[in-house]
């Protein structure tokens, strides 16, 4: 299925406009032109139906329009080669890349999750969280241990996490590919995934459970972080998967070197 957008013509885009009129969206002239008038409709659209507000009518828009019985989103995870995933990650060795790579798609298709925006979301992440791309345990730091105190025990008491004190924190450190942080996220996600996270928090470096981990949380923020990277705010976007700025950075640069050598659909 073909993506309709700005300055696109022809009869899909006349069909088009004529299902967001059928709508109470008006697009202006039934011309088959794809102009501004066109796009605020879809916009408009999309924010009625809680859909991705990008002004670009994909499978999903188009589906919910009627035109289409199929919403889903075009698989891109056999395009996610080691030759691209080597030129997001420059400073990464090779072997860490060809061993994990692979699960890490598995996992994103078997979510449904596989589609560019949120491939490249996945990678920029691991290019974030652990530049290595290995899944592994977050390390001691002003972030997350006081000069005086015990490792992590400024998580200790992080409610906002579902920490419960000592020694919640090192407990509950990061872990993985995306650094899962605190008990109620090892809960939750491991509610989602069938996994006894919550108890064997260790299972957050094992690169399976890592994989599967990584999607999980990702599918979780799916929405509004497509929503950030349509309107091309990538500082949203990490902040829905780190809660603030760290490793804003590598997550851009990785990024943006995956648009542009991971064509649109």
């Amino acid at each position: 299925m073909s993506f309709l957008k700005f300055g696109d013509k022809g009869a899909a885009v006349k069909r088009l406009q004529r299902a967001l009129l059928d709508a109470g969206f008006d697009p202006g002239l039934i011309d088959g032109a794809f102009g501004a008038g066109t796009r605020a409709a879809v916009l408009a659209f999309q924010h009625s139906k809680g859909l991705v507000a990008d002004g670009v009518a994909g499978p999903r828009t188009q589906s919910a329009l009627g035109l289409t019985k199929s919403a889903k989103l075009p698989d891109a995870t056999p395009r996610g080669t080691v030759q691209i995933a080597t030129q997001m990650f420059p400073f990464t060795p090779l072997g860490n890349i060809k061993r994990h790579l692979p699960e890490v798609l598995a996992a994103l298709k078997a979510d449904d999750i596989g589609d560019r925006l949120m491939v490249l979301m996945a990678l920029a992440t691991i290019r974030a969280e652990t530049e290595s791309f290995e899944p592994i345990p977050e390390g001691r730091s002003v972030f997350n241990t006081s000069p005086n105190g015990h490792p992590f025990d400024l998580y200790d008491n992080r409610v906002d996490l579902g920490n419960r004190g000592k020694p919640d924190g090192e407990r509950f450190k990061g872990r993985g590919f995306v650094q899962l942080t605190g008990r109620s996220n090892y809960r939750r996600i491991g509610k989602t995934l069938g996994l006894p996270l919550e108890t064997q928090p260790d299972l957050g470096v094992d690169p399976s459970s890592a994989a599967r981990i990584l999607a999980a949380f990702l599918k979780s923020v799916e929405g509004p972080a497509k929503d950030a990277l349509a309107l091309d705010n990538l500082p949203r976007a990490r902040w829905l998967v780190n809660g603030g700025s760290h490793g804003l950075d590598r997550f851009t640069d990785a990024y943006r070197r995956g648009e542009r050598l991971v064509a649109p659909d």
